[in-house]
């Protein structure tokens, strides 16, 4: 009986000194990683919005359902697009999106993917300039599609990577949400301000 005390009394003081450096590691590391996010959003903004030398941010919502717009602004203070993210599932998490889109709210400008955990290999293709480029000047009206095992023939589709449809839908379907939420919360009138 008195080794499984000795054994349980390791352990506990182990598991504590260990959940206090991950908590001290924690507390220093996450202002780091928060910094590194934020630096993360800016560049993807410059990104879809090549012509933006500046922007500015536009909310509504709550915590809960915050929607964020990003107003990209040339070197003369003229308004060259809108930014903001889609998010929402891929095939093995989550896939964070940069979008940027035209002032007249017909055509994308680009999309940049911050986050994903898809297929190494395969779905994670999906960060690829080959991937990513076809969305630039694409429309959105009706909605963005994609295709498979062939190019695209009309002016609102994508190719899908092959072997990673399902990947290359979930970023479709994130565009389309994300668009559709935008164009509801913040009309052009209101952005061209």
């Amino acid at each position: 009986m008195n080794k499984i005390v000795k054994m349980v009394l390791v352990l506990s003081i182990t598991g504590a000194v260990s959940g206090g450096i991950l908590a001290q590691v924690f507390h220093f590391a996450d202002p780091l990683i928060q910094e590194n996010r934020k630096k993360e959003l800016r560049e993807a903004i410059f990104v879809v919005l090549s012509e933006a030398k500046d922007y500015t941010t536009l909310e509504k919502g709550n915590d809960k359902e915050k929607i964020v717009v990003y107003k990209g602004i040339d070197a003369d203070g003229k308004l060259v697009g809108i930014a903001f993210i889609a998010d929402g599932g891929g095939f093995q998490g989550n896939i964070r999106i940069m979008v940027g889109l035209s002032t007249d709210y017909l055509k994308l400008k680009g999309i940049k993917v911050l986050e994903q955990n898809e297929t190494p290999g395969l779905g994670n293709r999906i960060k690829e300039p080959a991937f990513e480029d076809q969305f630039r000047g694409l429309e959105i009206k009706p909605k963005v599609e994609y295709i498979k095992y062939r190019k695209p023939e009309k002016p609102n589709q994508i190719q899908a990577i092959t072997g990673a449809t399902i990947s290359s839908e979930a970023v479709v379907k994130n565009i389309n949400n994300a668009v559709e939420r935008v164009l509801k919360n913040f009309p052009q009138e209101e952005i061209l301000k």
